[in-house]
């Protein structure tokens, strides 16, 4: 699903009444439609409804929402900035006052109600063509809300924050939503950790926009959805064998760190590979071939440590990293690696903190490879970012500039790619920040790799299997619960669960 941004849903919003064709008032009815299903869906009837309208479409949106909602206690409050409102918003007003619902309209901070604790709030004051921010009495109206202590619910967009960059924004007149109801398509500002603050939780709610317009829009920015997940995952076929699947090798593990190796060996080989072997010190042997004996052995020289592996030449894909420490002779033995290798890679954890101490070594790794930092690790490589939009800035500029896949973990992992392309994940949950689970995630997108899946698929494929795996374990047992093995459990039901789509 692409990320438009505002100005382009304009577009599409125009383009759409105009060769529907459909009037603009019916295209807001639509959409005001889908906004009370959910409201009769997802609210209790004894709750107060006190809906918050502004002067543009958002506002009618708003309006049309208080008409059509039938089985709820409802207050309507228009805020006047001047006499004149949006075509479509005067439409609605109209509409209500034939009903002889009453409209109350503030012109000042007088005018603003007393808002109970239990009522819920749904707030259409300004949508998602603001360019800029919210004073005077707009302010002060967004911040009476916020304060009440009220449930608010947003449409399209909480009303103060930006579509995409909200650097310069003033904090403070932004609506703090517990839910909000997006229209037909995303925004990018939604995937910016600084804002969950103000979006809570939100939902695609379309409406009927022309999608052949939407395809044809250009855009660098895309949520990932179980449809394309599902077209992309292969089928196996009757005659195929352990070789079909590609071997892979691990190279993960040292003294006190194995539990990083046998996650990531073991995700690996729940995702699909044919064959893994997993490269570890001597100290590793025994509990590599005691917690996972379908996985194969490769022995370092050194009783603790990563130092060098011999043969690399038979493997489908490569993946460092997971617990193998920064020693200097660590550091050495991944750089020869990289020197030897030519097909793209998996690099993670302390093959990320070696890369961020050693910058020249970037260089060295093989173009599309693939690169799994959290953010800690994603600073270190590439440097303080201020806020949300720099940092995927800079993260999309890393990619291009050296031809590399970039994951960035978190809520709606972010996926980089050097086309300048980035890629929002839509699963996974809180309770997966938890130790070892970006183990598991290389291990996922190693295994995919090695089934020859291009790059871009592994990664995208990997991140959303890992998250649903996640959100599986998470409706079984609770968020708090949730650790790196159970994701690892689950990737048989996740993976299942997309094929039956």
């Amino acid at each position: 699903m692409k990320i438009l941004k505002s100005s382009q849903i304009r577009e599409v919003d125009k383009f759409t009444i105009e060769h529907e064709p459909i009037q603009s008032i019916d295209l807001m009815e639509r959409a005001a439609t889908t906004i009370t299903q959910w409201i009769n869906k997802n609210i209790p009837t004894d709750k107060t409804i006190k809906i918050f309208a502004g002067p543009g479409n958002n506002g009618g949106d708003a309006l049309a929402v208080a008409r059509q909602l039938k089985e709820f206690g409802k207050e309507v409050y228009l805020l006047k900035l001047t006499n004149n409102l949006s075509k479509d918003c005067q439409v609605n007003l109209d509409r209500l006052q034939e009903l002889n619902i009453k409209v109350n309209e503030i012109y000042r901070k007088d005018d603003f109600p007393a808002i109970s604790k239990s009522a819920i709030l749904l707030e259409g004051l300004f949508g998602s063509g603001l360019s800029r921010k919210l004073e005077g009495l707009p302010k002060e109206l967004v911040q009476h809300l916020n304060s009440s202590g009220a449930e608010i619910i947003a449409i399209d967009i909480p009303s103060g924050l930006f579509g995409e960059d909200n650097r310069g924004n003033d904090l403070n007149a932004i609506i703090k939503a517990k839910q909000t109801l997006t229209l037909q398509l995303p925004k990018l500002s939604f995937f910016l950790a600084e804002n969950e603050f103000y979006i809570g939780d939100w939902e695609v709610l379309p409406i009927g926009l022309d999608e052949g317009f939407i395809a044809k829009q250009k855009s660098d920015f895309y949520y990932i959805t179980k449809e394309l997940v599902k077209e992309n995952v292969k089928e196996r076929s009757k005659f195929s064998h352990k070789g079909t699947y590609g071997h892979v090798l691990l190279i993960a593990g040292s003294y006190g760190k194995m539990g990083a190796a046998i996650l990531a060996a073991k995700a690996c080989l729940r995702a699909g590979s044919g064959l893994v072997t997993v490269h570890v010190p001597k100290v590793g042997y025994e509990i590599m071939q005691t917690a996972l004996p379908e996985a194969m052995i490769s022995i370092d020289w050194s009783d603790v440590i990563f130092t060098n592996v011999a043969n690399t030449e038979n493997f489908n894909s490569i993946g460092i990293g997971p617990g193998i420490g920064t020693k200097q002779n660590t550091r050495k033995a991944l750089a020869n690696l990289l020197d030897s290798l030519n097909n793209p890679m998996v690099i993670d954890a302390d093959g990320l903190n070696i890369l961020s101490e050693q910058t020249e070594l970037i260089a060295k790794i093989p173009k599309q490879s693939i690169l799994t930092p959290h953010p800690k690790e994603f600073k270190r490589l590439i440097g303080e970012s201020s806020e949300g939009m720099d940092r995927i800035q800079k993260q999309v500029a890393f990619s291009v500039q050296n031809e590399l896949y970039v994951v960035l973990k978190g809520a709606h992992t972010s996926i980089s790619c050097p086309d300048g392309t980035c890629y929002f994940n839509s699963t996974g949950n809180p309770g997966m920040a938890t130790a070892g689970s970006g183990d598991v995630l290389t291990g996922i997108i190693l295994s995919l790799l090695g089934q020859a899946y291009e790059p871009k698929l592994a990664a995208i494929l990997g991140v959303y299997i890992h998250g649903l795996a996640g959100d599986i374990v998470s409706c079984k047992i609770g968020k708090e619960a949730l650790i790196a093995s159970d994701i690892i459990e689950n990737l048989g039901e996740a993976i299942k669960k997309i094929k039956d789509i």
